[in-house]
């Protein structure tokens, strides 16, 4: 361990992430008749550092903020679940907007205003050296790469920091077709972070289109999420299956991205694989209950 490389006892974060949080607008009806819209926040990256705040960890948040009428708020709603925010700055500009509504069918249905935002602003430039290597294990995502050419940059120079600094390096492809303009230029994303990648936290059958092989295949530790059917945790070749919690499902929104801010949680402080995916599976069951991408910190986990 060289001078630069501190051991882990020394890091100040046991987790850092980089990436987008919007403002969140809830409605239990479409939009066209909508009346009245619940307000929170929601980005999948900052999703899961609130879930591993909740679990004990120590988190930080990478971004850009909108000095916008909500700017100021969605700072002080972070730091007030525990995330350190200086590096998650007030800068000019607006931040992204997104609705949640259920149309005629009950569905959900997501409408998304996030063009120019603040945070796709992020550039390698924002990357922080030190900042990175103060991390125990850093948290990366698809949806950061999608967002704007010079996020998916700041992605890759974080991957690289961390690894020349010995910060392990989480990544959750994350893969919306809607954010890319194809599927190549998706699956060249995952492709170029790959090597730097020491956790892979995939959702199947989701990300498939992305990945160019088995996760397992890929690095040596994978958990690849399947929803209602539980996870597989993949460890140097070898397979553990953890089952699924029953769940009273209302919404689905940021349940994958609490199951990953749990399962971090967990395996930082040293928790076996396993043990930290059942973990994450309560976590996120507790999570579907709930609307919205954060649930109330008194939603129950089952022990």
């Amino acid at each position: 361990m060289t001078e630069s490389n501190p051991p882990d006892t020394a890091r100040r974060f046991d987790l850092v992430g980089l990436g987008e949080c919007m403002v969140e607008f809830n409605a239990t009806e479409p939009l066209s008749r909508a009346q009245r819209f619940g307000k929170a926040y929601g980005g999948d990256v900052l999703n899961a550092l609130v879930a591993a705040s909740r679990q004990g960890a120590r988190t930080a948040f990478a971004s850009r903020v909108g000095d916008d009428p909500f700017g100021a708020g969605l700072r002080a709603a972070w730091e007030d679940e525990g995330i350190d925010v200086s590096h998650a700055p007030l800068v000019p500009g607006e931040n992204g907007v997104y609705f949640i509504s259920l149309d005629a069918h009950g569905e959900r249905s997501f409408t998304y205003r996030r063009a120019g935002s603040a945070a796709s602003q992020l550039s390698a430039a924002d990357i922080d050296v030190a900042f990175i290597a103060s991390a125990r294990c850093i948290l990366l995502s698809g949806i950061t790469q999608a967002i704007s050419p010079g996020a998916r940059a700041a992605t890759l120079a974080a991957a690289r920091i961390a690894r020349e600094r010995g910060v392990l390096v989480a990544y959750d492809p994350n893969y919306r077709p809607r954010l890319w303009n194809d599927e190549d230029a998706a699956r060249a994303a995952c492709a170029e972070l790959l090597p730097y990648v020491d956790i892979l936290l995939p959702s199947l059958p989701a990300d498939a289109a992305i990945l160019p092989g088995a996760p397992q295949a890929l690095v040596a530790h994978a958990v690849v999420k399947h929803g209602e059917e539980g996870c597989e945790v993949w460890l140097h070749g070898e397979r553990t299956a953890v089952p699924a919690v029953a769940a009273n499902v209302v919404d689905t929104t940021g349940a994958g991205d609490a199951w990953n801010g749990a399962y971090l949680a967990a395996v930082l402080r040293g928790e076996t694989p396993a043990e930290a995916a059942g973990l994450a599976n309560r976590v996120a069951a507790a999570k579907l209950a709930h609307r919205g991408a954060i649930p109330p910190r008194n939603a129950s986990v089952e022990a």
